[in-house]
């Protein structure tokens, strides 16, 4: 029997590359985002190149009511679901100082309200059936934040609480519900051309950066294996690691390289797009345009079933990595 997954992000970057995973896998999908001519599209080339079954449904994640009815709206013309992967995410690049509660509202209903309204309309209907499986997709910022991104730290760390939260309750339950959470580290997707932007010049992802079809793939391992969560990338086990032991240390190194890291000498033009509150229209695809820097593959995709193999080298390059900031905050 066809497997049916949901994906909410799905027009764009990390999302768009999921939905092609999935396909090429066999699964029918529902792709959720908000702008409707790209998710057609996405939908349309994913139903031609893998002959599944594809449901385009526009949607904004800060809309509880309209995230259940896209679940309801799945399960009476695909069927029943079995997988969802909360992917929507929006952000800031700015100092908090220039933030606005208004933009931090927003922010925080598309990234962690948006996986919340997801998670629950899936439990709700996986709950009845006493089966399936839910992704949350997390980041090496849901541990270690950074400064000029306040709004998507703040959103990753909650979901981190909501998603461990949740999980004991499941167990509490006894359901034969999986979730499990993905961490993702920097990600060659259109979110820096189109991420609402106040520097002044162009946003770029802090190195080492992986291509969105990595990112996937760990997102289809985490979906199909029983694992609690996945660290995907060294530079995430790093940070989650690193800050664990050295906190201080962090935010002396991110005082002094967080701003020149995350952007780059190009100027933004005036009339930059921003999807923060409104779709950005346009023929965006899987990948921004950092794939001359980015990797297509990851070795150190790190899960519960080999973490422990690789335990003894993080704590020797963690250990390199506190004597290198250690030094360099004195400077």
């Amino acid at each position: 029997m066809t497997q049916i997954v949901v994906i909410t992000g799905a027009g764009a970057g990390v999302g768009r590359a999921t939905a092609e995973k999935f396909a090429s896998e066999g699964f029918a999908v529902a792709l959720l985002s908000r702008d409707p001519q790209r998710l057609d599209r996405a939908a349309r080339e994913l139903h031609e190149r893998y002959g599944v079954r594809t449901l385009a449904i526009p949607t904004d994640v800060a809309d509880a009511t309209a995230v259940d009815a896209a679940a309801s709206k799945v399960e009476n013309e695909l069927g029943p679901i079995d997988v969802w992967v909360n992917i929507a995410m929006a952000t800031v690049f700015a100092p908090v100082s220039k933030l606005t509660p208004e933009e931090f509202e927003r922010g925080t209903r598309v990234t962690y309200l948006g996986q919340v309204h997801g998670t629950m309309s899936a439990l709700s209907r996986m709950r009845v059936r006493d089966r399936g499986t839910i992704v949350n997709v997390g980041s090496a910022l849901g541990y270690r934040s950074v400064p000029l991104q306040s709004i998507y730290c703040g959103a990753k760390f909650a979901i981190r609480g909501f998603t461990d939260a949740l999980r004991s309750e499941i167990i509490h339950d006894r359901l034969k519900v999986h979730l499990t959470m993905v961490d993702l580290p920097a990600v060659n997707t259109p979110q820096f051309d189109w991420a609402k932007n106040k520097m002044g010049v162009k946003a770029k992802p802090v190195a080492p950066i992986f291509e969105p079809e990595v990112a996937a793939r760990a997102i289809f391992f985490g979906a199909t294996h029983k694992r609690r969560e996945v660290w995907l990338g060294f530079p995430t086990v790093k940070a989650i690691l690193a800050n664990r032991i050295a906190p201080g240390l962090i935010d002396k190194y991110l005082a002094s390289s967080g701003y020149s890291g995350q952007l780059t000498d190009e100027p933004l033009a005036a009339d930059a797009p921003s999807n923060l509150f409104e779709a950005v229209p346009g023929h965006y695809g899987a990948h921004g345009r950092f794939d001359s820097e980015s990797r297509e593959h990851s070795w150190e995709m790190f899960t519960d079933r080999h973490r422990g193999f690789f335990w003894a080298f993080a704590a020797l390059s963690l250990a390199g990595g506190i004597h290198w900031l250690a030094k360099k905050s004195k400077v």
